[in-house]
């Protein structure tokens, strides 16, 4: 009884890593991406629980669908899969650090993009409804997706990967709708993707280290 007891414990708290993991590589990478941008628009439109509870509900289908699509490469063989995922992570890093100077500017140009979509009004279910199609539709694809499904495919287990990287988005939905503004004047967004690049690179070294060690 008492040798099993510290593996039963080891188990939750690599659960936990791998969660916080998920969370710190999708935070930084969402920020300062359209999710965040879409989400303040709906909520300067509409009430605010209900932009929330639309918006994370549409977070919880794409991460569902992402952590599926990383378990089915997960069964392909181990080697090249991690080399993919690690490529996936170091594609990242790359294209973070590219769009880094262009992060206010285009931040800019989401917000008038979304601005001219939504309409003035809705309440209640109404609200919900069209802030879970507008981030449904809008993320397929996304770079957060792809680092989730490549974190699942590396090997990390599929449900502290979802709760991590979900938990990400609904954390930073919930600033985009209660700190939204102030979040764009007082942090630097070029500064957000250099930390949320050099989270990819990281996991980019690391994966290939696992492979070849």
């Amino acid at each position: 009884m008492l040798g099993s007891r510290p593996g039963r414990e080891r188990i939750p708290m690599e659960y936990l890593v791998v969660a916080l993991t998920a969370f710190a590589m999708v935070l930084p990478v969402e920020l300062p991406d359209k999710t965040f941008v879409a989400t303040l628009v709906l909520g300067t439109r509409y009430p605010a629980l209900p932009v929330w509870l639309g918006v994370i509900a549409a977070f919880a289908v794409q991460c569902g669908v992402a952590v599926g699509a990383g378990h089915l490469l997960s069964r392909l063989p181990q080697q090249p899969v991690a080399l993919v995922a690690a490529a996936l992570f170091a594609t990242g890093a790359v294209v973070l650090l590219r769009g880094a100077r262009r992060a206010d500017a285009e931040e800019k140009k989401h917000e008038q993009e979304y601005a001219q979509r939504l309409t003035n009004g809705a309440r209640g279910w109404r609200a919900a409804t069209t802030s879970f199609l507008v981030l449904f539709t809008a993320e397929w694809g996304d770079l957060s997706q792809l680092l989730t499904a490549g974190l699942v495919a590396s090997g990390k287990p599929a449900l502290p990967v979802f709760v991590g990287s979900w938990v990400a988005l609904v954390t930073v939905s919930g600033a985009a709708v209660l700190l939204g503004r102030w979040l764009l004047r007082h942090v630097r967004l070029a500064v957000v993707r250099y930390v949320a690049a050099a989270v990819c690179a990281l996991l980019a070294v690391v994966t290939v280290i696992g492979v070849v060690a």
